[in-house]
């Protein structure tokens, strides 16, 4: 993946967070993850499937608290657990939706899966490099986890 190809998807994060809370995140140093077991996954991972000219996916991971916060800046107060995967799968598929316009219409995103649990840690393509980007909002620390190919 090239470096411009990643801040595609870094730009739709940041933007992402300022145009819904009016706060902006910061980016940390995207690194390479080692393995294939997603050790970034916080508490609430969206992620979503790419397919076409590029395939593997595209994951944002969030602490429970992070995702509360982000629920009430957007106005809501129910801070169920359902609300909650539904705002990590919304901001996967924002990110994803973004990036799709960049790549073009070869790049089809599925709709958003979210895993809540710690044990169920998302599983990353075996033959495609993984990029974590770290994200910090505040002052809460989220991921975003690019695996394309």
């Amino acid at each position: 993946m090239k470096e411009a190809d990643l801040n595609v998807f870094i730009d739709g994060a940041v933007n992402y967070f300022s145009q819904v809370s009016g706060v902006s995140a910061r980016v940390g140093t995207p690194y390479l993850m080692d393995d294939r077991q997603s050790t970034a996954a916080r508490g609430y991972t969206g992620i979503i499937g790419v397919t076409g000219e590029r395939q593997g996916n595209v994951c944002f991971t969030a602490p429970k608290v992070l995702v509360k916060v982000l629920l009430m800046s957007l106005g809501e107060d129910d801070t169920t657990h359902e609300n909650m995967c539904d705002v990590v799968g919304e901001v996967a598929n924002t990110i994803s939706g973004n990036a799709r316009k960049f790549f073009g219409k070869e790049f089809m995103i599925s709709a958003p899966i979210v895993v809540a649990d710690q044990s169920e840690k998302p599983k990353l393509p075996v033959d495609v490099r993984s990029y974590v980007v770290p994200i910090a909002w505040r002052g809460y620390e989220a991921g975003l986890v690019i695996s394309l190919g």
